[in-house]
Order: structure tokens, then sequence, then C-alpha cells
């Protein structure tokens, strides 16, 4: 018997199986199935009877003289398949019972329900994917956005995985000239070549830290906070229900009304957005209100994006980046510098809306393969640490070592080096079937 403590590393070698498809109501469901022996558990089920590779069959599926349903089969046999490992998939009727069964029957034959993330743990140990692609899967089936599919589908690609490979080459090449001046210390090297070292770090540590500066792969796989701030009684709330398209906050004319925090959800141009209304900014003796006022600076503080909403008096921005909006324009004039609008008319709604679009695309959206989580950050950030020691090093020996543990953490991102560690962590996080 298998230990129910052992790791899906340590039974790589059985046939699982799960449901691919979603519950509820559909026409069909899709069970998958992956590993050495999975041949002889289809055959099993298809009476001996295999469609040919890659090809989709009518299959009447039976166990033990059962007839359990008509179903249209997949053989998949390695390498080439998600997992590299021989596979199959069966489209079958999506009854509950139907699928229940068939579990049974995949059991009885020898195969073994899938942990979550373990078709592909699979495909990360054969080599048919690394673990940033392997993540970004993870991430495309999580995606509620449009900015986000297309993220998770480029990184999916290895757009990271190449400039994380690309950056590991340079140093390689370094490490090999650094190995050259410690191994001949008494040649007549050029002195181009510590040169070319230097200059190449220096290159090399631009490069890591305008990727860490670059925020906008956690922002969109996250989602991004827009907090809507300001005085009391400014339309705060209402400019939310506006934009929620329902009244998701209480509005009255009592200023004060919102203590608390306030967030929904909110697809916009598709990108996600958690919309924050807060409390109104002044000063206050009741405590419960003072609360609300704290919490409100906490979120302008941390928020991505703040909307400091103003109606009829000029303040001070909230943050220097903050979007300044005028509203009540339909009773008095917009602030200067500020966008004007009349949530009550609609007033100047649409300019308002086509310039929240600019600065969400300002932060969302670019050139290259930027970092989505924070593992990524904590890699990169690690393997600057050691090109900052090596660039400062005095010693070619410390500088040598010093490439070599950068080149190790950056091949940790990838998946080339020590990772069995994180593989628990990183597919723990998937939904079960994946």
């Amino acid at each position: 018997m298998v230990d129910a403590m052992e790791s899906p590393a340590a039974r790589k070698g059985e046939v699982i199986f799960a449901l691919a498809t979603g519950a509820g109501r559909a026409a069909i469901a899709i069970m998958r199935a992956s590993g050495p022996g999975a041949q002889e558990v289809l055959a099993g089920l298809c009476s001996g009877r295999l469609p040919l590779p890659r090809q989709a069959s009518l299959r009447a599926l039976r166990h033990e003289g059962e007839h359990l349903d008509d179903a249209m089969v997949l053989w998949l046999p390695g390498p080439r398949s998600y997992t590299g490992e021989d596979g199959f998939e069966l489209h079958l009727h999506a009854g509950p019972a139907v699928i229940d069964r068939v579990a049974l029957a995949l059991t009885a034959l020898g195969a073994r329900p899938a942990e979550a993330g373990e078709f592909t743990r699979r495909a990360v140990q054969a080599g048919r994917l690394d673990l940033l692609q392997a993540e970004a899967i993870g991430d495309l089936v999580e995606a509620e956005s449009e900015s986000q599919r297309q993220q998770a589908l480029a990184q999916a690609d290895g757009a990271l995985s190449r400039l994380y490979e690309g950056w590991s080459e340079r140093l390689k090449i370094l490490l090999a000239h650094q190995e050259a001046l410690i191994d001949f210390p008494d040649e007549d090297l050029p002195d181009s070549v510590e040169q070319m070292l230097a200059n190449t770090l220096d290159d090399l540590r631009a490069a890591l830290r305008a990727h860490l500066a670059d925020k906008r792969g956690e922002i969109v796989r996250r989602g991004l906070t827009v907090v809507i701030a300001g005085a009391p009684n400014v339309g705060k709330s209402s400019l939310l229900n506006h934009l929620a398209g329902y009244d998701a906050a209480i509005v009255t004319h009592r200023a004060g009304t919102t203590r608390d925090v306030i967030a929904i959800d909110w697809l916009f141009h598709g990108v996600r957005l958690r919309l924050v209304d807060t409390a109104g900014l002044r000063e206050t003796e009741d405590e419960i209100e003072a609360e609300g006022i704290k919490r409100a600076m906490f979120h302008v503080e941390h928020a991505d994006l703040v909307l400091h909403v103003m109606a009829g008096e000029a303040e001070m921005p909230l943050r220097p980046d903050a979007l300044l909006v005028s509203n009540k324009i339909d009773l008095q004039p917009a602030i200067e510098g500020s966008l004007g609008l009349s949530v009550h008319t609609g007033e100047g709604m649409q300019a308002f809306e086509a310039a929240l679009a600019e600065r969400i695309k300002g932060l969302t959206a670019g050139v290259g393969a930027p970092l989505t989580r924070a593992r990524h950050r904590a890699g990169i950030e690690e393997a600057l640490l050691y090109l900052d020691q090596a660039r400062n090093a005095s010693w070619p020996e410390v500088r040598g070592e010093a490439l070599r543990l950068a080149m190790r953490a950056l091949g940790r991102l990838t998946g080339q080096v020590d990772v069995e560690s994180l593989l628990d962590v990183i597919f723990g996080q998937f939904c079960i079937g994946k």
C-alpha cells in the first residue's frame, strides 16, 4: 500500500486520472489519464480495441461485462503528450452517475485519482515544461480578464523563460572568462577581458534592476487596486456605484456615511480591478469615523491608482500620481487641472472613463516579459545580490563563486536546478485535473 504521506514524485510510476472539465450541468465531461500502464487501463475499458494514436474514436466503455457509457476516446502515447507519458482522454456523457461509475472502473483497473497539479508536475519532470511555464498554465486556468489571459499565454509560451535563460547564458560566458583569469594568472591576458567582465556585469545588474522595478506582471496577475478617496460628501460612493452598475455603497446627503472600506471587483477594458471606496477624509472626534479614516489612508498609500475626488474646492493631491476628479460640475465649475464630471447627470463620465483607461493601460501594458509572482521577485533579488558581490569582489575566486551562485538562483526560477522542494508548494495551488 502507498503511504498516504508520499509525495507525487515518489508515485509518478502510477497511472493517474482526473476530470478535466468543471463541475456543473453540461453535455460532455472529459476524463484524462496519464502514466506507464495507461495503455493496459484503456484496453481494459475498450475490450482490448484501442483507437489509433491521436484520432478520436467512438467506443463502448465496459468493465466486468457492464456497459458504462458510449464515449469518444483519444489514445495519446508518449512522449508526444502533455505529460510526456502514455495517456488517454475519455469524452463522457456528463451525468454524475456516469462519471462516478467510470472513475470506479479506472480505480479497479489499477489507476488512482490525481492530486492537485499532478499532470503538470509530471510534464515538468519530463522536461515538457519548465517551472515558469507550469506556473503560467495555472494562471491561465485562473484568468478572469483579457490582460491576465494574454500575460499567462505569453509566459506559457516561454517569454519569461527565454529572458531568464538569456541572462544565464551571458553569465555562463562571463564565468568562462573569469575561470580563464583564475586558471592562467601568469598569462598575459589582455586588459580588455577584465574590462569586458566589468561592463557585462554592469549591464546585467541594470537589466535585473529594471526587471524588479517593473510591477506590471504582478499587478495584472492579482488585479489592479483602484482607491476612491477624498473629503466627505464629494460623491465617492456615488462614483463607485456608477462604475459598478449597481448600489454597492450607501449614498446619503449626510457627511461621513461611509465609515469602513467597501470593495468590489470590476472588469474594465480587459483588466481586473479592485475598486475600493473609503471613508471621507476630515478631522473628527468620532472614534468609529476616525478608524475608518485611518483605514482609508492605509489603502491610499498601498493603492496602484488613487482617484482623488473633490467637489468645489481645490485640495492638495493625496498622492503625486493620483488622478484628480471634480464631481458635481452640474452645480459648480470643475477645479483646474482635474477631470470634471457629474455622477448625477452623467456629464463628463465618458471623458473620465477614457482617462481612467489610459492610466490603467500605463500601469499594465508594455513590452517585454514582466515577472508575475513573489517567487520570481525573490529569485531575481537573490541573483542581483550575487552579481553585486561579484562586481565588488577583489579576488577572482570570490567573483567566480558569486557568478556561479547567481546562475544557480536563475536556474531555480526555471527549474533547471534544485527545485524538488518547490514542487509541492507550486503544484499544490493547482486545480485537480491540471
